[in-house]
């Protein structure tokens, strides 16, 4: 029969070491490595690298954090502490879009957060924070966990693809040093020519009829219709004109 594979400790079962002499901290270690992560991405980070940035040896960050893995799930961990989430009013819809906006905050914040996220869930204390209160927040539409749990990661799935997209054009601007403005410009040229071609009346109908809105509409928009279907799922009213549920 062979061996089965030892599974690692997740660091959230572990006692903390602490050194007599505490030159570093997990936290001081993980605020740096947050940092090479958010300007840099997380290919940039690796243990040399943050002992680098801390000018401290690889090995001392070892006394700290097992590898890079654990330092990740520690750093996913930090990063949504930031997003404290609103106080539950107990109108569902309400409380569920205050969660999605939450999210929206902190993955635009760590643009390398989405990524890990979207994988495997997230374990530490802040992010089962995070979770509990999402539930909660679907608890006020239904008492059926397994609906509320396909609702949370509906309304989470929602954000990291809108959010990937926001990201993408930060990054096509970062890549290009072209604004979105710009590159408008540069693309208007083409653009006349194929209104005026008149081959795809629909898609000329939007260019010359339709309103540009940014990111912030797009989200609220995108927003605003799943929470109509979720509504629909879960037996309840569609909004009043409020935007609330009745």
């Amino acid at each position: 029969m062979a061996e089965e594979k030892s599974v690692p400790a997740l660091v959230w079962s572990k006692e903390r070491h602490t050194p007599k002499r505490q030159v570093l901290s997990v936290e001081r270690i993980v605020e740096v490595s947050i940092g090479i992560a958010d300007s840099e991405g997380l290919d940039a980070l690796s243990m040399r690298r943050v002992a680098t940035d801390l000018r401290s040896g690889t090995t001392s960050l070892y006394r700290y954090v097992t590898g890079r893995d654990e330092l990740l799930e520690l750093m996913i961990d930090t990063a949504r502490a930031a997003a404290a989430p609103e106080p539950l009013t107990g109108a569902w819809r309400t409380d569920l879009a205050d969660v999605a906006r939450g999210q929206r905050t902190a993955l635009l914040r760590h643009p390398w957060l989405g990524s890990v996220l979207a994988s495997r869930p997230a374990l530490g204390p802040n992010s089962l924070r995070q979770m509990d209160h999402a539930l909660a927040a679907v608890g006020a539409a239904t008492e059926d966990i397994t609906l509320a749990s396909d609702v949370v990661s509906l309304v989470f799935d929602y954000v990291i693809g809108v959010v990937s997209r926001e990201l993408a054009e930060q990054e096509a601007q970062r890549r290009t040093g072209m604004t979105e403005e710009q590159w408008r410009s540069s693309v208007s040229p083409y653009i006349h020519r194929i209104v005026e071609s008149g081959a795809y009346p629909q898609f000329a109908r939007r260019v010359i009829e339709a309103e540009d809105h940014g990111f912030d509409h797009s989200f609220e928009f995108g927003l605003a219709c799943l929470l109509d279907g979720i509504a629909t799922r879960v037996g309840h009213q569609p909004p009043d004109s409020d935007g609330r549920g009745r």
